[in-house]
């Protein structure tokens, strides 16, 4: 199994990377609608590479493991310098594949910007994070009575009012709880996730079925269900 599928792997995700920025090659990202090198795709390659250094270091392949930790470790810090924007006081969502070896910075908010800290690229407590994190509750929460928060800003995918900025997905309200329970430092700091946990069961069908998403003005599920991913995420967090 390490050599016949975890070595090929991670001497591809080494390979399959810009020479010049040391950030993965362009890929379609986790929502399958946009290709660009995406903030949450580089935030998994290099959990995936530290992943396979672990395993090469039970094998006693140590310099294998060095150059897949060094692989990671220099993704790491092209995320800090392409990926985060000094202006906005964030990270960017993706650089944006123009198709003729051309990027334009993509600064729309998205949920899954969580992935610079719950896949170990930045520590939760570091600022770029932080303010990161503030700024998805803030732009995705979806205030209206239900609650919730949405994929990114002005998803327009199944969305029932633009009078928010997208359907509420029980995935990207989850990654909020995952943020606050890796920021905890006490039980009191539990409170938040808690509730999001509670809101999640909630809005599950009487089956205990999740959808995809929650209609945010009506609490109604919609889209797929059940959706696998849901239930995952739950069983994740909690």
């Amino acid at each position: 199994l390490y050599e016949a599928m975890i070595i090929p792997c991670a001497d591809f995700m080494v390979e399959f990377r810009d020479s010049e920025t040391g950030l993965p090659k362009p890929s379609w990202n986790l929502w399958e609608d946009r290709l660009g090198v995406h903030t949450f795709t580089c935030a998994t390659v290099v959990a995936g590479l530290r992943a396979s250094a672990n395993f090469a270091r039970l094998f006693g392949e140590n310099e294998r493991a060095d150059g897949y930790e060094n692989a990671a470790d220099e993704i790491v810090t092209a995320m800090s310098e392409q990926l985060y924007s000094g202006d906005l006081g964030r990270f960017l969502r993706s650089l944006q594949s123009n198709g003729n070896d051309t990027f334009t910075p993509d600064a729309t908010l998205d949920a899954s910007l969580f992935a610079v800290f719950y896949f170990g690229c930045f520590d939760v407590a570091d600022p770029m994070v932080e303010d990161t994190m503030k700024a998805v509750e803030s732009k995705l929460t979806n205030m209206t009575d239900f609650g919730g928060v949405a994929r990114f800003e002005n998803d327009g995918y199944m969305r029932v009012s633009d009078k928010v900025t997208g359907n509420s997905w029980f995935i990207c309200t989850l990654w909020l709880a995952e943020y606050y329970i890796a920021k905890a430092t006490s039980k009191a700091d539990l409170a938040r996730p808690l509730e999001i946990i509670r809101w999640t069961h909630d809005r599950a069908l009487p089956s205990g079925i999740l959808a995809e998403q929650v209609n945010p003005l009506t609490g109604e599920e919609l889209s797929v269900s059940p959706l696998t991913w849901s239930h995952s995420t739950f069983v994740a967090t909690v």
